[in-house]
């Protein structure tokens, strides 16, 4: 089983609509309901582990995890509101946040709360703002230091300014987790968000690839992704052609096509990982690449099934291989993820 730590939420979309003034559109969301969904849809066992109110908005969200087959044993019932992310999408898509999160429910989680050491998970993931936000950020710490050479440890920094306006903090606060982690997956947008733009991501990831995981897979949008495997050259993947609806979830999908490859062949509990071999990384990669392009394909997040993805990948890989990336109706996975 794979445990998704983090938060879940409800997305206000909104839109300007010329009769109106303002349409808006409620979803539920966030970065790990995301992936705990995509997960499930992929065949995978997942179990969600974070805070989950008792008001409308997180009944909601318990109704429709379970309706995907996502294991909720660890989820902690709180008396606290929802968070609401306010998202807006710009002429292409792309989307901003604005998060009414304070002292809500995802946060209401503490060391007590923590799944027994009795259990085991054949991963663990770790991301968004949760990363960052006290308690939950100091009760996750604890999790992924008991938890490192048990489980494989996935972390999707997922950066927010609007939640961890201090970067500087937020920075501090998510190399703490590091050397625990086995899997990064980051967007380009995240390392310029956390590490300013004039970071080079290259070098950034080889210091990351010295201080603990042994795998970091960058995404580049409509450049595709790259995954840095420790000791290997560079492996790229290009993206594929689609109308890009918007990439809400395009990321959040990436990592849990990444997470559900890997399981699926056998390479992602953390005995078999760290034999991980290029050509099995290179499957999941095109695998992922294939599912946040479906993603970007629909408006929200509404991530796809195998069958999905299979029937976009066969054509793909039928007619000869890769898309180029700078394929003007290419898309892929964005940092943007919710």
């Amino acid at each position: 089983m794979i445990l998704v730590c983090g938060e879940a939420l409800v997305d206000l979309f909104v839109s300007v609509d010329p009769v109106n003034d303002v349409a808006t559109e409620a979803l539920l969301g966030g970065s790990p309901f995301n992936v705990a969904v995509g997960l499930s849809r992929l065949g995978a066992r997942a179990a969600f582990f974070g805070g989950i109110s008792t008001d409308p908005f997180g009944q909601a969200i318990g109704r429709k995890l379970a309706r995907e087959g996502v294991a909720l044993s660890f989820a902690k019932k709180s008396e606290r509101l929802s968070t609401i992310s306010v998202v807006a999408t710009d002429a292409n898509g792309q989307p901003s946040y604005a998060f009414h999160g304070e002292g809500k429910a995802d946060r209401d989680i503490t060391q007590a709360d923590l799944p027994g050491p009795e259990h085991e998970f054949e991963a663990i993931t770790v991301g968004s703002y949760t990363l960052a936000v006290p308690p939950v950020a100091d009760a996750l710490l604890t999790l992924v230091q008991r938890e490192a050479g048990r489980a494989t440890i996935s972390l999707d920094p997922n950066v927010r300014p609007t939640v961890t306006p201090d970067i500087k903090a937020w920075r501090s606060q998510f190399e703490a987790f590091l050397p625990y982690a086995d899997i990064i997956k980051a967007s380009e947008e995240d390392l310029c968000t956390g590490y300013g733009t004039a970071c080079v991501p290259e070098d950034l990831i080889a210091g990351w690839l010295l201080r603990g995981p042994r795998l970091v897979v960058l995404t580049r949008g409509v450049h595709g992704a790259s995954a840095f495997l420790r000791g290997q050259p560079e492996i790229r993947v290009d993206a594929l052609p689609v109308k890009v609806a918007d990439t809400v979830g395009a990321g959040d999908s990436f990592h849990a096509a990444l997470l559900a490859s890997l399981s699926k062949i056998g390479r992602l509990a953390r005995p078999r990982f760290m034999e991980l071999e290029v050509a099995d990384l290179r499957k999941a990669m095109n695998f992922a690449i294939a599912a946040s392009s479906i993603t970007c394909s629909r408006k929200g997040a509404d991530l796809p099934t195998e069958s999905d993805i299979l029937a976009v990948m066969q054509p793909r890989f039928a007619s000869g291989g890769a898309v180029r990336p700078d394929d003007p109706g290419t898309a892929g996975p964005e940092g943007s993820s919710r």
